[in-house]
């Protein structure tokens, strides 16, 4: 059974990769023009199968890097950098713009009704970073139990991003531009320092003194 302090942290790196509070004025851009009945199947689809991609990851992740020959220690450092680099991008507000592309992109090439697959399932809530970082998290915790538990603390950051969409106009109003641009760095130095951890752990898993 993982411990209390391995979930927080489980909770945390996923919570910060997926970023709600981000999510919600991409998700408004998205919708512009649903009904709220249209706008909350979109959510609770999107939120749906990016659980489920997570939740895959987060069961047989670790055998396909296996099967592949590569470590969990290589896999870390690798996860762990891939982070930090997310982390930079929220810190100098470049990831937002990289997100921003990904909707207007959809927005001309998929029609509406597949916009709760992409872009809001992938890769705006399940990207590469959350997938990473799922990863990671499952290699720290090998038993069936704790790959259970893992999943449930999944289940909850979805909540939460569910929630966050749900709420989305309203969310977007209240932080405003400057909410968002403070709350975003301060997420993206957390993430820095959770990338960091994973790459000394990693370094200490393939190169064991």
């Amino acid at each position: 059974m993982a411990t209390t302090e391995a979930l927080i942290t489980a909770f945390t790196t996923l919570l910060v990769t997926v970023d709600p509070p981000g999510l919600a004025p991409l998700f408004v851009g998205l919708t512009q023009g649903m009904t709220p009945s249209q706008r909350r199947q979109v959510a609770l689809r999107g939120s749906l199968i990016a659980f489920c991609i997570l939740a895959v990851f987060a069961v047989f992740g670790a055998s396909v890097l296996g099967l592949l020959g590569i470590s969990i220690g290589a896999f870390r450092i690798a996860g762990g950098l891939m982070l930090f680099a997310i982390a930079f991008e929220m810190i100098f507000e470049k990831r937002q713009e990289r997100k921003e592309k990904t909707k207007e992109d959809a927005i001309t090439k998929d029609h509406i009704q597949n916009l709760a697959v992409f872009p809001l399932a992938l890769p705006l809530i399940a990207g590469p970073g959350a997938i990473s970082a799922t990863i990671l998290i499952a290699g720290s915790m090998p038993g069936a139990i704790e790959r259970t538990q893992l999943i449930g603390v999944i289940a909850v950051c979805l909540l939460l991003v569910l929630a966050a969409l749900l709420i989305a106009d309203r969310l977007d109003r209240i932080l405003g531009i400057t909410g968002r641009a403070i709350l975003t760095r301060l997420l993206g130095v957390i993430l820095a320092a959770l990338s960091v951890q994973f790459v000394v752990d990693g370094i200490k898993s393939a190169f064991p003194v």
